[in-house]
């Protein structure tokens, strides 16, 4: 067993070598290994856990919307607002100011650091783990969690409403 481990290990540093060789910066497979075993993990404890208290119940259409919309603005919160930077703070460093209310952020460290580092500062990849902790509280704390991504949702309509109003503003300028 420890023979075929070591060979598999042997294997894998071979492939991450690869990977990386043309890479002006060491990509943190291993990390990106943990995240993804991670998130499978917790995946899997909210499948679970849904599967066992909505038995029968369907996602009614609406909610999936509200959903999508607050697990955008919670995502776009977490990893970009100036406010939640110190939540970053451990696995990124202060670039420049970014949109209104935002920051630019560069990741640092490397392995597990670094790959929480990007995992924290891009909406997109921090979207699928929003996601799956909404659907938990809807499985979990159904009332709460409702709330919140009603007041996501509002607060996500009430952004576009600001930006379209600077447009207006802009445009009649």
């Amino acid at each position: 067993m420890s023979r075929l481990l070591g060979r598999v290990g042997a294997r894998l540093r071979a492939e991450h070598q690869a990977y990386a060789a043309e890479a002006a910066d060491e990509r943190p497979l291993g990390g990106y290994l943990v995240a993804m075993g991670t998130f499978a993990a917790l995946s899997a404890g909210v499948a679970s856990l849904t599967a066992s208290q909505r038995r029968g119940q369907r996602t009614d259409p609406l909610e999936l919307v509200l959903v999508g919309v607050a697990t955008h603005k919670l995502a776009r919160i977490l990893s970009k607002d100036a406010v939640t930077s110190p939540l970053r703070a451990p696995f990124t460093t202060f670039k420049e100011p970014g949109g209104p209310g935002e920051v630019v952020e560069e990741v640092r460290g490397d392995g597990i650091r670094h790959a929480v580092g990007e995992l924290l500062t891009c909406p997109f990849c921090l979207s699928p783990w929003v996601a799956t902790a909404l659907f938990a509280g809807l499985a979990v704390a159904p009332s709460m969690t409702r709330s919140a991504t009603r007041v996501l949702t509002a607060v996500t309509v009430a952004d576009a409403l600001q930006f379209c109003y600077a447009a207006l503003e802009q445009a009649a300028d």
